[in-house]
Formats: structure tokens, sequence, C-alpha cells
């Protein structure tokens, strides 16, 4: 077999080609961990209100390893993400010895739960912890109800713009009942979604009639129930007790 020239000559260069290639991978894994590389400079861009330069610090320190060929990016991002208020990190290499990171933070919508609690809701629906001297609505609902609970948030924040009224409180209870209270202090039973009567729409019903009913009361409301298909009854704080409404006919 080995008196064939052309399979000797075959092998010989395979032999050859193997032996280049296990000494440009020893050689590029000698460059790769060479000092020379080592990374000396982290970029952090994006614009940054609640994110100080310390808390970086603090979360990096001595946790960065490798150099600028072998740095995990993937565990650096999940280093940055694991800062409060930072929502997402991308990284990047910058030659010869720099990492990029562009930060985005998380925009508070709302407090989740008790204050004493420091969890957050952002503009995303997401729940991160987090404190803020921002007077925030307040959210509560079932564990992983946060995306849902900021929908609805922002459905009844628009519906009640017409009358210069915000949702400062939204409660979803474990039975799936929603409750409001408006930044006038009225608190808003709005009970069950059902196939013939979603909540938003009895809302969208106390809106419209609101200038002429609530909106013209010589007394003070504290509570409002509309947990009915063409009406709804309400509570004067002074009588403690219950008025009835005449019921309120349905707009097509």
């Amino acid at each position: 077999m080995w008196d064939s020239p052309r399979l000797a000559n075959a092998t010989a260069n395979a032999l050859y080609a193997l032996a280049l290639a296990l000494i440009t991978y020893a050689g590029a894994l000698v460059l790769a961990e060479s000092p020379a590389f080592s990374l000396k400079t982290i970029v952090v861009g994006g614009e940054l209100r609640h994110v100080a330069r310390g808390e970086i610090v603090g979360a990096l320190q001595g946790r960065v390893k490798g150099t600028f060929f072998t740095v995990d990016l993937e565990a650096v991002r999940t280093l940055f993400e694991g800062i409060p208020w930072v929502r997402r990190a991308e990284l990047r290499r910058g030659w010869p010895d720099r990492l990029e990171v562009r930060i985005e933070e998380h925009v508070a919508l709302a407090r989740w739960g008790q204050r004493r609690e420091l969890r957050l809701v952002n503009t995303h629906g997401e729940l991160f912890r987090g404190q803020s001297d921002v007077t925030l609505p307040v959210f509560s609902g079932p564990t992983g109800s946060e995306g849902e609970v900021t929908q609805r948030y922002l459905v009844f924040r628009s519906l009640l713009a017409p009358l210069a009224l915000e949702p400062s409180q939204v409660l979803l209870s474990s039975r799936l009942a929603w409750q409001l209270r408006l930044s006038n202090g009225l608190a808003v039973q709005l009970g069950r979604d059902s196939d013939k009567d979603r909540v938003d729409e009895r809302l969208a019903r106390l809106v419209s009639v609101y200038p002429q009913t609530l909106g013209e009361s010589r007394h003070r409301l504290d509570y409002v129930d509309l947990r009915y298909p063409n009406g709804f009854s309400m509570r004067v704080p002074q009588a403690r007790k219950s008025e009835t409404q005449k019921p309120v006919p349905k707009r097509v």
C-alpha cells in the first residue's frame, strides 16, 4: 500500500495539514489568553436615571473573567441585568480591550402590592424590584397577572380621560373580579367579565352618564357598584347605605 506514491503524498499532506491546524489552534489559544488583550474598559451608555455608577461597579467587581476574545458576553449581560432598575443590557466587544454596554432601564408605571414590598410594574407589564418616590397607581392581583392588570389599567385610564379622572388603584381578585379606586377617591366595583357584558363596557356606561348623575350629586360618593346589566348602585358615606339609581340604558 505504501508503495503508491500518490497515496503516500496524500497521507503526508493530510498530516501536514493536521499539524498546521493544531499549531494554529494552539497559537490562537495563546493569543486569546494573552494579557495584551485583557479587558481594560467597560463603556456604559443609555439614558440612566436610576442606575448609579457605584451599583455597576459593585455588580461587576471581580466577576468579569477572560480577555477581549474569551469573555462570556452572556454572563456579563446577566450581571448587568441583575442590577436594580436595569431591564435589558446589550453588549458588544470594542477592539482591542473594551466592552461596550447599552442599558435600558425600567420605566415604572405602578406599584405592585403594598409600598413596603418594593415591587414595581414597568410600562411593559413586567414586575421588578425597585424604589421610587414618585406617586404611582397601585396594582394588585394573583401571581402572574401583572401583564393583564397593566393592559386593563391602560384601557380604564383611556375610558376615564373625558372625566379628567384616573385609576389610582386597580385590583384583580383571586376570583378575577375587578375593582378600581379613582383619583377622586371613588371606589368602583366592576365585577367579572362575562360573554355578554365586559367590565370595560360597564365602565364606559358609567362614564357616559357620570356628568348627569354622580357628577351632579350634592353628596360626596365613596362607592359605586356596576355589576348590573343596565344600571348601578352607589353609596353616600354620610348615610352609609346604598342608593339605587334608575337603570342606565345601553347605548349602541
